[in-house]
């Protein structure tokens, strides 16, 4: 007679907030694979769903609230985690019948969790099969999240972070760099950098070294990004590497040469979050004393292609008009590539919320169109001047029906930054690297067409 093997428990997940909470959802969901349990794409096929929140501003918080409700109405047995895990007791108010919250991070209390809920059965043909890496991508195969740290040291005024999170806690940079070893085998072209404050990775590893294919790597970012950058990919290949949430201290100066030699992408994250030397004092930003306008300049004549991506917020309490025009100033002599822009928002908890001279709500938004009108003209003048240069793109998906295809460049991180649209790519793949020809381009993103694919139509004639 035929063994008939148990079937697994199937889980759903809805993952909320900023990239660093996808890769806690992926190291999830790996692990619980490699327990046993099925994924569902689908709350009508799961046994229990997980709802990763996100807890930093109140307008987050209401969105992990609302998709707490549908997973509820949905399927009826939830299980809630990430950094809204702290307000329990909120939740429980308006959903009291979730299952379990766990906070962020908590990776062993959600599994257990979904355990409890539901069991997966013991079986000696499933439990003699080899554990699998845990963690499980949810972003496309070609690129990946590599997180280097967890937790902020930092006390700006109006986040919660630290509440959320804790302080700095870095990962050793030979655990990071087999991680990266292993997405790049799976399939990996780009790496994205991320953490809380990846300038400062290592300062509570107090910057110790770590044996790495004989020699020793040492737990700081510039070492760390040159190591990523001697990576290669199964076919030999360099992989993209952009660093993310990087803030603006001395030694990021270093960085310059890797880029310059090719090892790591120009392409900067920075949160400048605003440029008023009081309103940056009264936010309590680390790194706000920087002469950055005078070492954009020279980054710029180190690494002629950077692009220096930035968000900022409009509207903080007791920002005054003055305040917000030096903002402008500083803005159109930054010319900074991909910009994005947030009103202020009181989060219950953060220090800004007791602050006096709270801006209206009709100001914030008067502010927050302006900034995004400069911004936006800029862009469109930086990328009106990459019309008739090449570009190299990474593919990141092709309709087959049009012929068309979808990437982006070295100054374009996905989700945030902008697109190249391509014309005659049929013959790519999501994760190609192909060289393109800019015909046009907007405020945001570029168009124009793989250069083999140019060099036929010149040779027609």
């Amino acid at each position: 007679m035929a063994t008939v093997l148990p079937t697994p428990p199937r889980v759903g997940m809805v993952s909320l907030g900023c990239p660093k909470n996808l890769v806690d959802s992926e190291r999830i969901l790996g692990q619980l694979r490699s327990d046993g349990y099925q994924m569902s794409a689908d709350y009508e096929g799961a046994d229990v769903v997980l709802v990763n929140t996100c807890g930093f501003l109140d307008s987050a918080k209401e969105e992990s609230l609302e998709a707490i409700g549908e997973a509820l109405a949905e399927n009826g047995r939830v299980i809630v985690t990430g950094c809204m895990g702290r307000e329990a007791e909120v939740i429980r108010a308006r959903f009291p019948n979730v299952l379990a919250i766990t906070g962020a991070h908590a990776y062993e209390d959600v599994v257990a969790a979904v355990h409890d809920a539901a069991p997966a059965p013991r079986s000696p043909y499933l439990d003699l099969v080899p554990q699998a890496t845990p963690h499980l991508k949810l972003t496309p195969r070609h690129y990946s999240y590599l997180k280097i740290s967890e937790g902020c040291n930092h006390r700006c005024a109006f986040c919660i972070i630290p509440q959320i999170r804790g302080d700095l806690v870095s990962r050793r940079p030979d655990a990071i760099l087999r991680e990266a070893e292993k997405l790049l085998a799976q399939g990996t072209r780009e790496l994205l950098v991320i953490s809380q404050d990846t300038s400062a990775y290592g300062l509570d590893l107090k910057h110790a070294a770590w044996p790495w294919k004989g020699s020793d790597v040492r737990a700081h970012m510039t070492d760390l990004a040159r190591a990523l950058g001697e990576l290669r990919a199964p076919d030999g290949t360099r992989p993209w590497v952009r660093l993310h949430y990087v803030y603006p201290y001395p030694h990021v100066d270093r960085v310059m040469p890797l880029m310059a030699e090719g090892l790591i992408l120009p392409y900067l994250d920075i949160p400048f979050q605003h440029a008023s030397p009081k309103v940056l004092k009264a936010m309590r930003r680390p790194a706000n004393e920087a002469r950055v306008l005078e070492r954009l300049v020279q980054w710029r004549r180190e690494v002629p292609d950077i692009a220096i991506r930035s968000s900022f917020v409009v509207g903080f309490p007791g920002e005054t008009e003055e305040d917000f025009e030096y903002l402008l100033q500083w803005l159109a002599e930054a010319r900074l590539d991909r910009v994005g822009a947030f009103r202020f928002e009181p989060v219950e908890g953060a220090p800004a919320n007791d602050l006096p001279g709270h801006v209206s709500p009709e100001v914030k938004e008067e502010r927050y169109a302006r900034v995004m009108e400069l911004t936006a003209r800029i862009s469109a003048e930086k990328l009106a001047a990459k019309v008739g240069t090449e570009v190299e793109v990474i593919i990141d998906a092709v309709d087959a029906e049009t012929g068309g295809a979808t990437g982006r460049s070295k100054a374009d991180a996905p989700e945030i930054d902008g697109e190249v649209h391509l014309r005659d790519a049929g013959h790519l793949a999501a994760g190609d690297f192909a060289t393109v020809m800019v015909e046009e381009a907007d405020e945001h993103d570029l168009f124009g067409v793989p250069v083999e694919e140019q060099a036929i139509e010149a040779a027609r004639g």
